[in-house]
C-alpha cells in the first residue's frame, strides 16, 4: 500500500502536520474516503499503536499503521458508522472518540457576531463549553487568534503536548475550534499557539475561561455550564427599585482576601461559602445595602488587589470555584444585600501566558506604546478601536451581570481611558483624529456599555471611578452623556478629608472645603466614597488622619462619618474603617478585629450601624440625592465657630431633618438655628452619645422651637452643640 498517498495525504501535508505548520488538521486527520475506501488517520505522538473500534459495541474495525515516526497512524477500516480510537501508550491503553470525526461546531451567526464585536454572550461561545455532540459528552474549545499559524488545546489530558490536538480555523472570524470528547468540568487547559512567523509562543491561558487555577497556577479550568440554581427571583424583580436614584445605597467595600483570615490555618483567607456565613450577616447587621468587592476577576499578582486582571470572565480561584461565588451572591440577595464588583476594562498585565501579543501580534493591545502602554502601571491598554476587542470586554461585563447575578459594575480608572494624554508628557501620546486629547474610542465604548447594560439587565447599574470634570458622566446616552448611573465623587472625598486632617484651630480658614461639594452636588449622580485608596500607600488609616489626642481622633471621625451619611449622595466605606482600625490596610493580613474589645472602637462600629439605619429609614436622606429641592443650608458661613447646618427634606416637604456639625472641641450652648417647622424636634442621632464613645453631651432627646425668627424662618431652635460632633434632629 502506498502509505503516504493512500493513507497519509501526501508527504508535504504530513510534514506540515508533524511540524505544527498545518493550519487545517481536519484535512488530514479523521476519516476520509480515498478510492472508495474509508481511511482513518490519527496523530498520537509517543503511542505504540492505534486500533479503531465501533463506538456502539467496541467491535474491531481495523488497525492503523504508523506512517510517520512522529506518531501519525493511518489505515483502512470497515464500515461507515461512528468509531472510537483505542490508543496503546507505553504504560496504558486509552479509548476515546476521535476529535477529528466531528463536524463544524460554531454557527455562522456566532462567527459573524464575533467579528462584528456584538456577540454579547462570548462566555457561551468561546472558551471551554461542556456539551454533548452526537451523543458524546465532552468540551468544545474555541479561541480568537486570527494571526496564528496553528493553535492547539493542551492540558493534563495530553501531557501538555501541543502536537496532539491542533484546532480547526474558522477563517471568517479568526476563531479556532475543537471538540474533545470525554472531558468535563474541572479539566485544566491552555492554548499552544504558533505565531505568524512560525515561533511557538508560551502556552496561553484562555481569555474567555470561566474558571482558573488559583495563583501561582496559571492554567484555565473548564467550568460547569450552569454555576448555580438561583433562588433570588424576588430580589431580581425588586432590583430596579432598590438601585434607582431615589433608593438608599450604602456600600461596604471589601477586599475578599483580607477581610478575615484564619491565623490558625496558615493565615488563609475565607472561601466564598465561608464569606456567605460570616461576611453577609455582618454587613446585614451593620445595615449596609450593598457589598462591593475589589476586583475578583482572575489576576496573577495578589498585590495588585485585582486591579491587574487577566481573566475577565473568571472569578479568581483563590476563594473557591465559580459556583461558590454564585452561591455567595445568592445568599446576599436572600439577605437583602446587593453585590457590586470592581471591573477593569482599562488595561491588563504583560504576563506572557496572558493576553499580551496573544497570537504573536498586538491583538488585544495597541501596537504603538504611546497608545498601548500604561507608564504608571506597566500594563497594556486594550485597543478599543478593534471591534473584536471591544466586543470581548462588553461580553465580560454582561457575563458578570447575567451568569452571576451581580447587581452593579464599578468601572475602574475611567479617567485613564477618556484622555489620550492621561499621565503622559508632550510627545508621549497620539491625538485623536481631530487633534484632540479625548479618547473617542473610549467614549463610544462607555456609551455602548451603559446602553447595553440598561437594555439587557433590568435594574443593573454601572458606577464610574472618574476623577476629573468630564461632563455628563452620569447623563443618559441619548442626552449626550456617557450613561453611567453613578460616579464616585472624588472631589468631595479629597476636600473633606483635607479639612478633617487639619487641627480644629485652623479649620476656620478652610471652611469652604466642607461646603464646596454642594456647588456641584447635582451636576452628576454621586457616590461619596471613603475607599481603599485612602488607607494605603503610606496614607495611614482614617482614624490616624484625624488630629488631636485619642479622644479627639475618635470624636472627629464620628462627626465626619455622620456628616457624610447625612450629606447628599450615596455612601461607600472601606472595610476596617467602621471599627476605626489604627493600622493602614494590609492586603496580606486580616482586619484587626480584636479592636472591638475596646469601647471606642465598638462605639464607632455601632455608630455606622445606626447611621445606615437612619439613612435607609428616612426618605429625606436618600430620595432627594439627585434633587436640589431636598437640601437647604441653614448655617454655612459660621467659619469662626466651624459650625455647619443644613436641612434634608422630602420633595413634598412632609419630613425635615436638621443636621448640625460642630467641628471644634469647644461645646457650643444656646446655638440658635432657624427651622422651617414649629414644634418639638426629636434628636434622632448624636455622634457624641456615650453609646458611641462620646462625652454624652446633647439636647436631652430633643428641643422645642421658640417663636424667635432666625435664618429666614419665624421659629428657631436653641441647641447644645457637642464637641467635635454631628447631631441630627427630626421635625415634628
Amino acid at each position: 500500500m502506498g502509505a503516504q498517498e493512500t493513507q497519509g495525504g501526501g508527504a508535504d501535508a504530513i510534514q506540515a502536520l508533524v511540524e505544527g505548520r498545518h493550519g487545517d488538521p481536519f484535512a488530514i486527520l479523521g476519516a476520509h474516503v480515498i478510492g472508495g475506501t474509508r481511511v482513518i488517520r490519527a496523530y498520537a505522538p509517543g503511542a505504540r499503536g492505534v486500533d479503531v473500534v465501533a463506538r456502539e459495541d467496541g467491535s474491531p474495525l481495523g488497525t492503523l499503521e504508523m506512517i510517520h515516526a512522529a506518531g501519525l497512524f493511518a489505515g483502512p477500516v470497515q464500515g461507515s458508522g461512528p468509531y472510537r480510537l483505542r490508543i496503546h501508550w507505553p504504560d496504558a491503553v486509552q479509548e476515546m472518540e476521535d476529535p477529528y470525526s466531528f463536524g463544524l461546531l460554531l454557527g455562522e451567526l456566532d462567527l459573524h457576531l464575533i467579528a462584528q464585536g456584538t456577540h454579547y454572550r462570548l462566555g457561551h461561545c468561546l472558551g471551554a463549553q461542556p456539551m454533548t455532540v452526537e451523543g458524546v459528552p465532552g468540551v468544545r474549545f474555541a479561541v480568537w487568534a486570527p494571526n496564528a499559524r496553528r493553535v492547539s488545546v493542551v492540558g493534563d489530558f495530553c501531557a501538555w503536548d501541543g502536537r496532539r490536538y491542533p484546532m480547526r480555523l474558522r477563517q471568517a472570524a479568526g476563531v479556532w475550534e475543537l471538540f474533545l470528547p470525554r472531558l468535563g468540568p474541572g479539566t485544566r487547559y491552555k492554548f499552544e499557539i504558533i505565531g505568524p512567523h512560525g515561533d511557538v509562543l508560551p502556552q496561553k491561558a484562555d481569555p474567555v475561561a470561566r474558571a482558573a487555577e488559583a495563583a501561582p497556577g496559571t492554567a484555565s479550568i473548564v467550568a460547569r455550564a450552569d454555576p448555580h440554581e438561583w433562588t433570588d427571583a424576588a430580589w431580581m424583580a425588586e432590583r430596579p427599585h432598590r438601585q434607582g436614584l431615589e433608593a438608599p445605597i450604602s456600600v461596604y467595600e471589601v477586599h475578599a482576601g483580607s477581610w478575615l483570615r484564619f491565623a490558625e490555618d496558615g493565615n488563609r483567607s475565607l472561601t466564598w461559602r465561608e464569606m456567605a456565613e460570616r461576611l453577609v450577616p455582618y454587613v446585614q447587621e451593620l445595615g449596609f445595602t450593598h457589598i462591593e468587592f475589589l476586583p475578583i476577576m482572575e489576576h496573577p499578582f495578589g498585590g495588585s488587589w485585582g486591579y491587574q486582571p487577566l481573566g475577565l470572565f473568571a472569578p479568581t480561584g483563590r476563594y473557591g470555584p465559580p459556583e461558590d461565588f454564585a452561591y455567595f451572591v445568592d445568599r446576599c440577595h436572600a439577605s437583602g444585600i446587593g453585590v457590586i464588583v470592581d471591573w477593569v476594562p482599562a488595561h491588563f498585565p504583560t504576563d506572557v501566558w496572558g493576553l499580551a501579543r496573544f497570537d504573536g501580534t498586538a491583538l488585544y493591545e495597541h501596537q504603538d506604546p504611546r497608545e498601548g502602554f500604561h507608564q504608571d502601571w506597566n500594563t497594556l491598554i486594550y485597543n478599543l478601536g478593534r471591534q473584536e476587542v471591544k466586543g470581548f470586554i462588553l461580553a465580560s461585563a454582561l457575563e458578570w451581570l447575567d451568569r452571576y447575578h451581580v447587581d452593579a459594575l464599578r468601572v475602574d480608572a475611567v479617567a485613564s481611558m477618556l484622555y489620550r494624554d492621561y499621565s503622559r508628557k508632550a510627545g508621549e501620546w497620539v491625538p485623536n483624529i481631530y487633534g484632540g486629547r479625548e479618547n473617542l474610542e473610549s467614549v463610544e465604548f462607555f456609551k455602548h456599555l451603559n446602553s447595553i447594560v440598561s437594555a439587557r439587565q433590568d435594574g443593573a447599574i454601572t458606577i464610574a471611578e472618574e476623577s476629573t470634570a468630564w461632563p455628563g458622566v452620569t447623563r443618559p446616552v441619548e442626552d449626550g452623556g456617557l450613561g453611567f448611573h453613578f460616579k464616585w465623587n472624588m472631589g468631595w472625598m479629597h476636600d473633606t478629608l483635607q479639612y478633617m486632617e487639619k487641627d480644629p484651630i485652623y479649620r476656620q480658614y478652610d471652611h469652604h472645603l466642607m461646603s464646596f461639594g454642594m456647588v456641584y452636588a447635582y451636576s452628576e449622580h454621586f457616590v461619596l466614597p471613603l475607599s481603599h485608596d485612602e488607607v494605603v500607600h503610606g496614607k495611614g488609616s482614617l482614624i490616624n488622619k484625624m488630629p488631636g489626642d485619642n479622644w479627639q481622633k475618635f470624636a472627629n471621625l464620628r462627626a465626619y462619618f455622620a456628616w457624610m451619611w447625612m450629606f447628599p449622595g450615596k455612601k461607600l466605606l472601606f472595610m476596617g474603617c467602621e471599627i476605626a482600625q489604627w493600622a493602614e490596610w494590609n492586603n496580606d493580613a486580616s482586619l484587626d478585629w480584636n479592636l472591638l474589645d475596646h469601647p471606642a472602637h465598638k462605639g464607632m462600629q455601632t455608630l455606622i450601624g445606626d447611621l445606615n439605619r437612619l439613612y435607609v429609614g428616612e426618605a429625606a436622606l436618600h430620595a432627594t440625592d439627585s434633587n436640589p429641592d431636598g437640601f437647604r443650608w441653614a448655617v454655612v458661613d459660621d467659619a469662626q465657630n466651624s459650625v455647619y447646618a443644613f436641612v434634608r427634606q422630602t420633595p413634598d416637604e412632609t419630613t425635615h431633618l436638621l443636621v448640625v456639625s460642630n467641628m471644634t472641641p469647644q461645646p457650643r450652648r444656646d446655638y440658635r438655628i432657624g427651622v422651617p417647622k414649629s414644634g418639638y424636634w426629636l434628636e434622632a442621632l448624636n455622634s457624641d452619645a456615650g453609646l458611641y464613645g462620646g462625652s454624652n453631651l446633647g439636647n436631652g432627646g430633643g428641643v422645642a422651637t421658640e417663636a424667635i425668627p432666625a435664618h429666614g424662618h419665624d421659629q428657631s431652635l436653641k441647641l447644645v452643640l457637642p464637641p467635635l460632633a454631628t447631631i441630627v434632629l427630626r421635625a415634628p
